[in-house]
This record gives structure tokens, sequence and C-alpha cells, in this order.
């Protein structure tokens, strides 16, 4: 009969899940951990924007951009109309919300922490949110700009009653909080977008 040696008394063991917890859990080289069937493919797709939220340092601040830089891009490149623009931008925030919430629930579980970083499916429905309000006009570098900081302002200072949101189970304090500070950052846009 073998003794199995506690991690704890291991400092190897303890140095190697030092390690592992440090990258996130994420096994080096270029095996992908989605085939090793400790990851849901699709759920650790939508959480990190495709893989935005692996970007360092700030992940959210990343998520926020490659949501900007995607709306940018269908604004700019298909110039659809006012009305369009509106369509497609909810839409997005349908489809962040609705598959955000289940999908960083299940990666805030398979990766054994609460709210991880790399889950950014969250900035992205509050940045689109906050891009609402100049779905209409106004879509310039400068409004564009204005509305990635707005947001990144209020996602980062969580007002009331912001911070309370963040106590929901699972997706849903993830989402919904990043969802108030994009309505937030929404109204203030709204507001300054009249003026400028």
């Amino acid at each position: 009969m073998s003794v199995t040696t506690p991690v704890k008394d291991n400092p190897d063991l303890v140095e190697i899940a030092r390690l592992k917890a440090l990258k996130g859990g994420w096994p080096e080289g270029p095996s992908c951990s989605f085939r090793s069937g400790r990851k849901t493919f699709w759920a650790w797709t939508v959480a990190t924007f495709f893989g935005a939220g692996f970007g360092k340092p700030g992940p959210g601040t990343w998520g926020s951009v490659a949501a900007v830089l995607l709306w940018w891009g269908t604004a700019y490149f298909f110039n659809p109309s006012s009305g369009w623009m509106l369509g497609l931008t909810v839409a997005g925030v349908a489809l962040a919300v609705g598959l955000g919430v289940p999908a960083a629930t299940i990666a805030e579980r398979e990766a054994g922490r609460t709210d991880p970083g790399f889950v950014v499916i969250d900035e992205v429905a509050g940045q689109w949110i906050t891009l609402l309000a100049i779905t209409g006009a106004h879509r310039d570098s400068g409004h564009i700009l204005l509305a990635l900081l707005l947001f990144r302002l209020f996602d980062v200072t969580k007002p009331f009653p912001i911070r309370k949101l963040e106590n929901l189970p699972g997706g849903w304090g993830i989402v919904f909080d990043d969802v108030a500070a994009g309505l937030y950052a929404w109204a203030v846009l709204l507001l300054v977008s009249h003026w400028i």
C-alpha cells in the first residue's frame, strides 16, 4: 500500500500548481486544451470573445477594444443606414448577453475562479450598449473613442448599483455589472453627443 504525499508537503507539486494557476490552467506548447476535454470550446470561445480575453495587460480593455473595432469595421466598411446599424448593434448586444451568461458561467466553473479576468464577453456587451448612443450619427473616431473611454471608466469605477450586480450567481453577475456600466456610459454619451 503506497502512501500519497499531500501536495502542500511537496515543494515541487506546489510550484507546478502555482505556475498552472498563473497561466489560468492552460497547458504550454501548441496543444490546445479544448481538445483535452477540460474546456468547453464554444463557452471559452464566447467568454473570451475569440481570444481577446487573453490579451495582456488588462484583458477587459482588450475585450472592449475588440468590440469597438468590430463595430467600427461594420460601420466603416459596410456603411449601413442608421436603422440597420441600430438593429445590428442591438442584435450584437442580445447575442453577447444571451450567449455570454451561460458561457461565462461555464468558463468560470471550468477555470475554478470567480469572475476570471479572461472572460470579456461582458465588456463586449457593455461596450456595444454604449455605442448604441451613436449608431444614428456621430460615428466619427472622436465619438467612438469617447464611447470606449466612458465605458471603461464606468466599468472600472462601478458606481452604485453596479457593484451589487457582481453578487448575482455565475455568469449573471459577470455579465450584468458590465451591462449596467454600459447603460451609464450610454446615457452620458447620448447627452454629450447632443453638444459635441
